[in-house]
């Protein structure tokens, strides 16, 4: 059965001033998947992923033309609400980030800004986000203990906890596993497996293989532009362009 879009995107152009980052893109990103942007450095597919929940509106001279839609709603219409958005469509960045404080806070402080103060409902929100991102049981001893004394791979599992814990219906991942140690990256991977059960996944990776791994759908990057898109197994054993050849077998990058 085929999947249905989640996110819509036509004829979009991104500016930093005079610089045109973003050329023309155009794609559907399908619901419950799991869809990765690939390309060299600075080739525009992470300035695209923040396209997708307006982290770009905090750049100064930022211009951006074309549709982005979720669920048939433009979200750069002008009555969009950017904090409900990003509730909607959460972030995960490159250098996990997690608060300075509590492994529980950092999961609660989402759902407190949104209003939840009920602590028998906090309780049950922390849990079932820390089970969803695969790290309850190595910290469920030690809510009340910072998260800055949790590894690297755990305190990104964090991070995505946090994310989910407000149920965003897409979740977005800048290079999620790029400064972890290869048993990390792999929890992670999984993880991402079990995520779109019940998440719209874009995940922005410089490792081919983990796009191969993780995705069911690729976009290949170049200079701005969208060169390729299509279901990950094609795109890495058909290429149609040049240039995405060139990339996957390494001429390139």
């Amino acid at each position: 059965m085929e999947k249905q879009t989640k996110i819509k995107v036509r004829n979009l152009d991104l500016f930093y001033g005079a610089n045109h980052a973003l050329k023309n893109v155009n794609m559907d990103i399908k619901e419950k998947s799991v869809t990765a942007f690939i390309g060299p450095s600075g080739c525009g597919k992470s300035t695209f992923l923040k396209t997708l929940n307006r982290m770009n509106d905090l750049v100064d001279s930022v211009k951006i033309d074309g549709l982005v839609e979720l669920d048939n709603e433009n979200i750069y219409g002008e009555d969009v609400d950017t904090t409900l958005l990003r509730k909607k469509i959460g972030m995960v960045f490159q250098q996990p980030n997690p608060f300075p404080m509590s492994i529980y806070d950092n999961i609660a402080y989402g759902p407190r800004v949104h209003g939840i103060k009920d602590k028998n409902k906090l309780d049950r929100i922390v849990e079932e986000s820390l089970r969803g991102a695969a790290i309850f049981d190595e910290v469920k001893d030690r809510l009340k203990k910072s998260a800055l004394g949790l590894s690297g791979g755990q305190q990104q599992r964090i991070c995505i906890a946090r994310a989910l814990a407000v149920q965003p219906d897409v979740l977005l991942m800048d290079e999620p596993t790029s400064a972890l140690d290869p048993i990390s990256t792999a929890k992670i991977e999984e993880l991402m497996d079990e995520l779109k059960k019940k998440y719209t996944v874009v995940v922005v990776t410089h490792n081919m293989q983990q796009a191969v791994r993780v995705s069911d759908e690729t976009a290949f990057f170049l200079v701005g532009e969208m060169v390729e898109f299509n279901r990950t197994k094609d795109l890495f054993a058909y290429p149609k362009d040049k240039r995405t050849e060139d990339y996957i077998t390494g001429r390139f990058g």
